[in-house]
């Protein structure tokens, strides 16, 4: 396999530039192609037959671009059609959010009492809890939907008292249950970080799913020899399916750089 070929990384819209940041600050020398599905989000409100079909054409599309590596960096697409990924891609390796993401929450917990937060439907396909409890059968997991978390993200409140105030109220459940790790099990999660550490204080240890995702990534490359190693600046290609007024500003500050040429991809 050539090493200097693109990671292909793919969301149901706009969340999972959050990884792509993670990658581009963790391996600075990979190519990346992003496909976002922003003319079909949200995922969270279909069947999961339909997340399935969506997920297996933007898997063929990335394919097609020749990538080493596929990420599923949506909880909810991961949470449901993971396994359609794998079966597609064959011999190419598959990452996602929810792999990453319970690896670390296990590693990190001491008293084995961990926390979830996402989206109704990540939440109630119960992936974390499954995950966890495959890697440790004696670790307690406490989930709670989040559904107003994106939308007040992607508004910009990331430290408005209106967040602050939801947050407090969304998190008391899991911090009445002493959790000594709380997952963060939404790609748009990780921009509310500075707020929610102050929420749930210093005894708790967020686990931000783009961070993970990004050093699975790196172990899993170095680990099949497909690191990049050639020197030279990196590419970066943003592959749409609509381009909303608002998905350059909101991308731009979940990527925390300039989005450049947006291509829009018609099926």
């Amino acid at each position: 396999m050539n090493s200097s070929r693109p990671i292909g990384v793919f969301d149901s819209g706009i969340g999972g530039l959050t990884v792509v940041r993670a990658l581009m600050e963790r391996l600075p020398l990979e190519h990346i192609v992003y496909f976002g599905d922003t003319a079909r989000v949200p995922y969270g409100v279909k069947s999961v037959a339909t997340i399935r079909h969506f997920t297996e054409q933007i898997t063929d599309f990335l394919l097609q671009q020749d990538v080493k590596m596929l990420i599923v960096a949506c909880n909810t697409m991961a949470a449901v059609a993971a396994e359609t990924v794998r079966q597609r891609a064959g011999s190419i390796p598959v990452l996602d959010v929810i792999e990453a993401g319970a690896q670390a929450a296990v590693a990190q917990s001491r008293s084995r009492g961990i926390g979830v937060i996402g989206t109704p439907t990540t939440v109630n396909s119960n992936a974390y809890a499954r995950r966890i409890h495959a890697l440790d059968s004696g670790a307690r997991v406490y989930s709670q939907a989040c559904p107003l978390f994106v939308p007040l993200v992607e508004e910009g409140w990331l430290d408005h008292p209106v967040t602050r105030l939801t947050a407090q109220e969304y998190l008391k459940p899991v911090l009445a249950e002493e959790v000594d790790s709380l997952v963060l099990g939404c790609t748009h999660y990780p921009l509310l970080k500075p707020l929610l550490r102050d929420v749930v204080g210093p005894g708790v240890r967020l686990v931000d799913s783009a961070l993970t995702t990004a050093e699975l990534a790196a172990a899993k490359l170095h680990a099949l020899g497909l690191a990049n190693t050639h020197p030279g600046e990196a590419t970066y290609r943003f592959v749409v399916t609509d381009v909303p007024l608002r998905f350059q500003t909101i991308g731009e500050r979940f990527l925390g750089r300039s989005l450049g040429e947006v291509e829009k991809l018609d099926w």
